[in-house]
């Protein structure tokens, strides 16, 4: 991740931060005025793209409407790990955003686009899944990654609960739902809101990240959201042949539970909680005075 000076690399540790309040800060609002013109230029550089769109490591077609804009790979990792502060990753296909926003505007929100090859979604466990003993196991899961998040730098988490509750359509194999995050040290909580389109191998990863109150504008568009992307044929759920194919050692309740990353540890699921809080830092400048942000 890029180390920018002042305001900029003390953004970067807001999540992980306490207040000292005994320390001037080398911040002014000029460092915040200097921060968004680079901003501001970076987004210039970028090419937001609509139309038909391969993701050819998925087999998967975006059809993206005028109402959204898709970045690729590159501005979508500027985004996450620049501007919103997140630890670099390089699984991400690209961002969708909604075309009123752009990516630093401080209601945006957007969707990072993935695609997991971990076998065939057996979706039969769908109708059978409790879903408030599955959050409380998800909570003892997040709370026992804790200590381990700590030893990588990274703030503990708290699951709130279901912002959305999950929901699959056996017909189309979609599935979504949205938690309820908290961030140590982070005033409010996080929406962390998921959509899986299953394939024959593997599924579309579709994370919304946000804060809480965009719950109600991307519960609207969420249909649409859905509805932008297709497994190509060859790729589908429907192509899945048993003799030849790979099936996933989890069903849908182990999607959901992010069973899906157990494999490659704290650190993926991690990335899974994706965060946007770089701006919270420059609207609230003025307020703050002269303090620092310091990794506690």
């Amino acid at each position: 991740m890029n180390q920018w000076t002042t305001l900029w690399g003390a953004a970067l540790l807001l999540s992980n931060s306490a207040l000292a309040a005994d320390e001037p800060a080398p911040a002014t609002y000029d460092d915040a005025r200097a921060w968004q013109q680079h901003v501001e230029r970076t987004w210039d550089t970028m090419t937001p793209r609509r139309g038909e769109i391969r993701l050819e490591e998925a087999g998967v077609v975006l059809t993206i409407p005028d109402d959204f804009y898709y970045l690729d790979k590159k501005d979508a990792r500027t985004v996450l790990e620049d501007f919103w502060g997140n630890p670099p990753d390089d699984t991400t296909l690209g961002m969708l955003f909604p075309s009123h926003y752009r990516p630093f505007d401080a209601e945006a929100w957007g969707v990072d686009i993935a695609y997991v090859e971990d076998g065939h979604v057996d979706d039969e466990d769908a109708d059978h899944i409790d879903y408030d003993e599955l959050l409380e196991t998800m909570r003892e899961d997040i709370r026992d990654a804790n200590p381990q998040r700590q030893e990588l730098g990274y703030e503990t988490l708290e699951l709130v609960g279901w912002a959305e509750p999950p929901h699959y359509d056996p017909d189309t194999h979609q599935l979504y739902w949205a938690k309820r995050i908290h961030f140590e040290g982070q005033e409010g909580d996080t929406l962390n809101y998921n959509i899986r389109k299953l394939g024959r191998e593997g599924f579309l990863q579709m994370n919304f990240i946000a804060d809480m109150p965009a719950l109600p504008e991307i519960n609207h568009h969420r249909e649409a959201v859905l509805a932008l992307s297709r497994f190509e044929e060859g790729n589908r759920y429907a192509d899945y042949d048993p003799d030849t194919d790979h099936l996933a050692a989890y069903g849908v309740g182990g999607l959901i539970a992010g069973k899906a990353l157990a494999k490659t540890g704290v650190l993926a699921a991690a990335l899974l909680l994706l965060k946007k809080f770089w701006f919270v830092l420059l609207a609230g400048l003025a307020a703050l005075g002269r303090k620092l942000f310091r990794k506690s």
